[in-house]
């Protein structure tokens, strides 16, 4: 018996060249019925696939404030908690379900908000050269380390008759496979709207909202990291 597919929604803001974007995301768990579905409604725009390794210091400092730092093909990326998006949804249980996160893919602004969060910063690194993306030196010098490493296969779909649509399908080497869809709406842009539309392509893929769907992160860490999972989990922020 396969379970049915399960959906949980994320509103997650991110820096782009020209100020912020909301990216609306609703995760589902999917099989060859619902991949079926998907192609019927929409059509494979690329397959792409990406190796993720995620850093924080020994006892958690960065994690435990939900701060996630990235790098994908030598490149960086930080997420960081910011303040609820107005209008992003109904107050409620879908309100309850939302996180969002501003995006830093600058090296030196990631340098210097990975200081801000680390309590045991040395203070010398303050006089630091920030650094390139060649020289991984800070990453010793803030006690940094690799705690979770995998690498991802993605295919993306856009939707016929839903403009704006997209859908992520990921295929992580542990095992573990996970849906997305994705709206993104422009700071200050209608939020609500953008909901509509997963939900009416959710309701498309014969999707039912029953409960909280682990992301990627979440799903590794319970079955590779689990120390730090039930920290996170009773910080609440898992």
């Amino acid at each position: 018996t396969i379970c049915p597919p399960i959906i949980w929604l994320v509103i997650r803001p991110f820096t782009k060249c020209f100020g912020m974007s909301v990216e609306v995301e609703q995760k589902f768990l999917f099989d060859s019925d619902t991949l079926k579905a998907i192609e019927d409604i929409g059509d494979c725009v690329g397959q792409k696939r990406f190796h993720d390794q995620y850093f924080d210091t020994p006892d958690f400092q960065l994690t435990l404030r939900d701060v996630w730092l990235r790098r994908r093909k030598r490149s960086w990326e930080l997420k960081c908690p910011i303040d609820p998006v107005k209008g992003s949804a109904e107050p409620g249980r879908e309100q309850s379900l939302c996180t969002r996160y501003k995006e830093i893919t600058s090296l030196p602004e990631i340098y210097q908000r990975v200081k801000e969060v680390i309590k045991d910063a040395r203070e010398d690194c303050d006089a630091d050269v920030p650094p390139s993306d060649e020289d991984d030196s800070w990453l010793s010098k803030l006690k940094l380390c690799c705690f979770a490493e995998f690498a991802t296969t993605r295919r993306s779909f856009t939707l016929k008759g839903e403009d704006g649509v997209k859908i992520d399908l990921d295929q992580a080497d542990f095992g573990y496979h996970v849906g997305e869809i994705e709206v993104l709406v422009p700071e200050g842009g209608d939020i609500q709207s953008a909901q509509e539309k997963i939900r009416h392509t959710a309701q498309r893929l014969g999707l039912n909202q029953e409960r909280r769907v682990e992301g990627k992160m979440t799903a590794y860490l319970k079955r590779y990291r689990p120390e730090q999972y039930a920290i996170l989990l009773s910080a609440h922020v898992l």
